[in-house]
């Protein structure tokens, strides 16, 4: 099990809960402002819409995932990360629970 210490952050109690409860994070938000989200997705294939910029970095688990605009499907695991654009979008699929932390921004 992987633990991260964060010296000065603020945790949203009430969970964010998306696709039928597929997928459930916290916001975290650090002293500095800097806003990330920790959380799960139980296997699923799921399409994510984004705002900011995210970085999705896997701290359990594996997942396939493919960015808006290709065909390709690419492999993420345990202490892998994968970047997708602002305004964008991306489609992921998890055979069994996917451990993350989303940095925004």
């Amino acid at each position: 099990m992987t633990t991260e210490q964060l010296a000065v952050a603020s945790v949203a109690t009430q969970a964010n809960v998306y696709f039928d409860g597929k997928c459930v994070s916290h916001t975290v938000t650090l002293a500095d402002g800097t806003r990330k989200s920790v959380g799960v997705i139980l296997p699923a294939a799921l399409t994510f819409k984004t705002g900011a910029a995210e970085v999705m970095e896997c701290v359990a688990g594996a997942c396939e995932y493919k960015l808006a605009g290709s065909s390709e499907w690419k492999k993420s695991g345990a202490g892998q990360k994968f970047s997708v654009p602002a305004n964008s979008s991306f489609e992921i699929r998890v055979a069994e629970a996917y451990h993350y932390i989303c940095h925004f921004g």
